[in-house]
């Protein structure tokens, strides 16, 4: 029997906010162990929350980026449970009454796009993090860091809408482009600033009934996610072809194994005892503030991507890559405002700009758009030939000079003059009458390596399509 895979995601992302959800404490990752805490984000008994105004701005840009309707007034709740990392004994976070609901994105699938609806986007703290330890006679401990705890997290809850591993990778990294191009979160996964849940079931192809769910809790990457849902996936279509049932419980994935592991029975929203925040009034947002924060959305990857292929006649593949990340776009982009044609920008981006941003970080970076734009301009003037401008290009990342005083002390300027290029592919056909006979005879291929002796003549410095000129008009008399 063919069965058909019935997935939705629970992703919680980080918000890029200097301080936590509820309090003044600061939200940078790796600082020393419950440093960054105060009485309360952890719980002292008499204090009270105060909301994150600028949690609000980010939830709601959000929400409009992913069409979701933004509700007049949102409700805070209280989700009970008892974890060691919780300090409260309680999260705060969002029930009946979230900011977003009813939203949806496109995400690309083999074949075209897939629509995917969100069923709500609300805000909530995070927890803090366990940390297990083993000492010398291997006995083992856990610490508890709350340094995490209070962080202003989105969760953002999608439809049953996905059908396969492939959709829900597509939906995710759809998902992380758009906190990442609206400036609210980082997108970095191995630091948990993005993470997911996926609740899964299967059901025989062509039903209508869902099968009995399972979840799989923090993943925290595209492959992680790919291979634990492909993984329970067969699981439980094994379970059903054997004439068992599939559990309703809460699983891990094991990635060394590649096994996903029965952790706890699933929750329902009654065992959380929700009931609204009592410390935390509800929370409005007038028509002018959302138009307020419609305005500080940017132009998103999708529309980019169309964009570059239609505004600017580029390939798909030069603008998914040069979309991939919004500094790369913003840089390119600035590159063809400073007069580059749209493709010899995006090979020199794609090329030198990104390999030495990767080889030697973006902080190492010291060239700017007009300078790149400037070198595209001498190499078309034929000023310099693309193997020098590279090295040009080199030394301007490191040191931020001007390109025209680094062809200047390098010697790198082109040589053009006709007359002074004939006379030197005659010293090479001189030189070299075995081989100018085999290009008169026909072996094509022979005029590569005349070029690369005129070329090793002139240091380099000969205009290549010149020689190739040259040659072929005195090899043909």
């Amino acid at each position: 029997m063919d069965y058909t895979a019935v997935i939705g995601l629970e992703v919680h992302a980080q918000l890029r906010t200097k301080s936590k959800l509820f309090c003044g404490c600061s939200t940078e990752f790796g600082g020393s162990p419950n440093r960054n805490t105060c009485p309360v984000c952890l719980g002292m008994p008499g204090v009270l929350p105060v909301l994150n105004r600028r949690v609000v701005e980010y939830t709601v840009m959000m929400g409009l980026a992913t069409h979701c309707r933004i509700a007049e007034e949102s409700v805070f709740a209280r989700k009970n449970y008892f974890y060691p990392d919780l300090p409260k004994g309680y999260q705060i976070s969002q029930y009946e009454k979230p900011v977003c609901e009813d939203g949806w994105i496109e995400v690309p699938v083999r074949g075209g796009v897939k629509r995917i609806g969100i069923t709500r986007i609300h805000m909530e703290e995070d927890a803090g993090k366990l940390v297990h330890e083993s000492g010398f006679d291997m006995s083992r401990a856990s610490f508890v860091d709350f340094n995490r705890a209070c962080v202003p997290l989105i969760e953002i809850v999608s439809e049953p809408d996905i059908r396969s591993p492939e959709e829900a990778r597509s939906y995710m990294q759809t998902l992380r482009d758009i906190v990442v191009y609206l400036g609210i979160c980082d997108g970095n996964m191995e630091e948990g600033s993005l993470r997911c849940d996926a609740n899964i079931s299967v059901m025989p192809k062509g039903a209508d009934t869902f099968g009995t769910r399972t979840e799989i809790k923090n993943m925290n990457s595209f492959r992680f996610l790919h291979q634990a849902l492909e993984y329970e996936i067969d699981r439980q279509i094994e379970v059903v072809e054997g004439g068992g049932r599939v559990v309703q419980e809460t699983r891990l994935f094991d990635s060394d194994r590649g096994v996903t592991v029965s952790m706890r029975g699933k929750e329902e929203a009654h065992d959380y005892r929700y009931f609204p925040e009592p410390d935390l009034v509800p929370l409005r947002i007038d028509g002018d503030w959302i138009s307020r924060a419609r305005e500080n959305i940017p132009e998103l990857r999708s529309e980019k991507i169309h964009r570059y292929i239609t505004d600017l006649d580029l390939p798909a593949y030069d603008a998914e890559v040069l979309t991939g990340d919004r500094a790369i776009a913003d840089f390119f982009e600035a590159v063809v405002e400073a007069g580059a044609h749209p493709k010899a920008a995006s090979n020199w981006v794609m090329g030198e700009f990104i390999r030495l941003v990767k080889d030697r970080g973006p902080e190492a970076g010291r060239i700017s758009p007009v300078q790149v734009a400037r070198i595209i301009a001498l190499v078309d003037s034929q000023t310099i030939s693309t193997s020098a401008a590279k090295e040009v290009f080199e030394e301007i990342f490191e040191t931020g000079r001007d390109p025209e005083r680094v062809i200047e002390e390098k010697g790198l300027t082109q040589v053009s003059d006709e007359g002074a290029l004939r006379e030197e592919v005659r010293k090479v056909l001189e030189d070299h009458p075995d081989e100018a006979a085999q290009f008169r005879a026909g072996k094509e291929k022979i005029l590569g390596f005349l070029v690369g002796r005129v070329m090793k003549a002139t240091k380099g410095k000969a205009n290549p399509k010149m020689v190739n000129e040259i040659l072929r008009d005195l090899l043909s008399k």
